[in-house]
């Protein structure tokens, strides 16, 4: 089932607080999926989902390439039956302000990261939520 990601119920809501391992999938330039876990946070306010990368990572090489208009991409968590999708258009962000905000929040979720000078923000605008909880 399909969600506005600003009308989520409150189990949905948890499950995106709890600590899951999720996917995300980017399009190479040549078109092909490339599906790999990462951390993700999830920011239902403003529908933002954020995964923290090196800028050199092929995910994050995927994104940038699809230029400022950023490029469409999914993150999915599972446990067991429960799923839940993600999908919108992401950008890769390094502002300082931006990495270190994304940092802190995967913090929360999962733990400090390590220290990385390289990290860039794969930043998603979430139009829409699939799933089931």
């Amino acid at each position: 089932m399909a969600h506005d990601p600003r009308d989520l119920d409150d189990a949905m809501l948890a499950f995106w607080r709890e600590r899951h391992i999720s996917t995300l999938t980017t399009t190479r330039p040549d078109g092909t999926p490339h599906v790999v876990p990462v951390g993700v946070t999830f920011e239902p306010g403003t529908a933002t989902a954020r995964v923290i990368t090196s800028r050199t990572s092929r995910k994050a090489l995927n994104v940038a390439a699809a230029g400022p208009q950023g490029l469409r991409v999914a993150v999915c968590q599972v446990d067991r039956a429960r799923w839940a999708t993600l999908e919108g258009v992401a950008v890769v962000r390094d502002e300082p302000e931006q990495v270190a905000d994304a940092e802190r929040r995967y913090a929360e979720r999962y733990r400090q990261p390590r220290v990385n000078p390289d990290r860039v923000v794969i930043e998603i605008t979430v139009d829409r939520v699939l799933g089931r909880g």
